[in-house]
């Protein structure tokens, strides 16, 4: 039988521990709304912060910094994820969707015109989540009733309570769209 052993921890482990989750900035690049970004970073930043930081993409929000509000809800590969609960140094090589990312040539997103139609908003600061947070429920897949819009889009909170404009929103869009059950 294999013995288990913990080697103690002496300062010279700590040191080699902290060289491998060193400071250092380290050259990546990320795929942001079909543009490439060159970056110098520290390992430990996170994705939200690389966003708005370094990259001055501000429509996705910082509101609770822990994974719980939905507000800096992005796309990656075509699903959710909060940004602030990841590490930009994972999302080399992936295909990053931001809020600023879901209009074309000029022309807002379906699910963007659908949020001003139906004023899926009041102070606004979680909006730009809800509205890639429905984006990206859709692209995962159609939901089939209003009870599964709540349920799919429950990681996003709105403090100010749209929720029914938001659903008349989602549920616009999804009225638009031929495969839709709605």
């Amino acid at each position: 039988m294999k013995e288990n052993s913990l080697a103690p921890i002496t300062s010279n482990s700590l040191c080699q521990e902290l060289k491998i989750f060193g400071s250092e900035e380290v050259d990546l690049s990320l795929n942001i709304n079909n543009i490439s970004y060159s970056l110098k970073l520290e390992p430990r930043v996170t994705l939200l912060d690389a966003l708005r930081e370094k990259l001055g993409l501000m429509g996705t929000k910082k509101a609770c910094d822990r994974g719980e509000c939905g507000a800096c809800t992005i796309l990656v590969n075509g699903r959710r994820i909060n940004s602030c609960m990841t590490l930009a140094v994972m999302h080399i090589n992936a295909e990053i969707t931001t809020i600023e990312g879901l209009a074309q040539d000029g022309k807002l997103h379906p699910m963007q015109t659908a949020f001003i139609t139906h004023d899926a908003f009041q102070c606004g600061y979680c909006t730009s989540g809800q509205i890639v947070s429905a984006v990206g429920m859709i692209l995962e897949e159609l939901p089939k009733s209003e009870a599964e819009i709540r349920e799919k889009m429950s990681g996003n909170l709105c403090r100010c309570g749209a929720y029914p404009n938001i659903i008349a929103a989602i549920r616009d869009v999804l009225e638009e769209m031929e495969d839709a059950a709605i």
